[in-house]
């Protein structure tokens, strides 16, 4: 029989090897984020030479950060507007068209309900590369390849936010009261519009949430799609300032070199509008997380 003391030992020793195996996980993840933002302030030299940890200079900083905007004349600029054009407007046809569409998955009953649901579950879990060229044909098809609807189309095709929002409005908000609605004189637009859609604002949110981080990251579909670097995304321009660092490409000519602290900033550049966006949606994210899980 366990002693309280023993009890004692074995819980402390447990709690102890957890807080371990938490410090080592933090550090392997935390260090390269430590370094990625302490590299952007540093020259060339220094980033190689100097210790990685090491603060750097606002001189050179604003070297960085002047050289950076003044890559092929201001890309970076460009290529962040497309992004935020790309993403933005992909993010109001996937919510106008993910949000409606799970609520009918989820509340109404049709012919073919069903195998909707399935052929859903079945193309949300193919890879998205493996898609993008029958979407690329079917877009050459339509005579939209080189332009910004190339992207944006595929974009809202978002069967995840589907599958989210017919999640929620099957386990979170009562059948009896839509119907009670109904009961009342609403028709089912109505019904949606007015009782539905303002308790789905939580998976409103993560739809839109998952939906922008994916747009934004996505890097294959505008690399097939567009025609040139003035309409690249942001995160195609990355590869392209990748291919202009002599460090990964030896052979890049001297007027279009790009060094590596510019190639840092460009980067948390990259990363810093989707970071903005979870601080600020964290609550109504988290809230979406969990709402499905009970139900109402």
């Amino acid at each position: 029989m366990s002693t309280p003391a023993s009890v004692t030992a074995q819980r402390w020793a447990w709690r102890s090897l957890t807080s371990v195996i938490l410090i080592v996980f933090g550090i392997f993840f935390l260090v390269p984020v430590v370094w990625l933002l302490l590299a952007g302030a540093k020259t060339d030299h220094e980033l190689v030479g100097a210790n990685p940890f090491s603060p750097g200079s606002l001189h050179a900083l604003r070297h960085n950060w002047g050289a950076l905007m003044s890559f092929q004349g201001g890309a970076v600029k460009t290529w962040m507007k497309n992004s935020v054009l790309y993403a933005l407007l992909a993010l109001v046809i996937t919510l106008a068209v993910s949000i409606p569409a799970g609520y009918a998955l989820a509340k109404l009953h049709f012919k073919g309900r069903r195998l909707l649901l399935i052929t859903t579950l079945v193309v949300m879990l193919m890879p998205t590369s493996a898609l993008v060229l029958p979407i690329f044909l079917e877009v050459n098809y339509v005579h939209l390849v080189n332009t910004p609807l190339s992207v944006v189309l595929p974009f809202s095709f978002f069967p995840f936010g589907v599958y989210l929002a017919y999640i929620y409005f099957a386990e979170a908000v009562p059948g009896e009261l839509l119907e009670a609605a109904k009961i009342d004189g609403c028709s089912e637009a109505g019904t949606f519009t007015r009782i539905a859609l303002p308790l789905a604002m939580p998976v409103v949110a993560l739809v839109g949430f998952f939906s922008f981080v994916q747009n934004w990251n996505n890097f294959f579909l505008p690399y097939v799609m567009l025609p040139g670097s003035d309409a690249y995304p942001m995160q195609v321009g990355l590869s392209q300032m990748l291919t202009s660092t002599p460090n990964f490409n030896p052979v890049v000519g001297a007027n279009a070199e790009v060094s590596p602290p510019e190639l840092v900033l460009a980067t948390l550049i990259s990363a810093a509008p989707v970071l903005v966006i979870f601080l600020l949606a964290q609550r109504y994210v988290v809230g979406g997380l969990t709402a499905g899980a009970t139900k109402g």
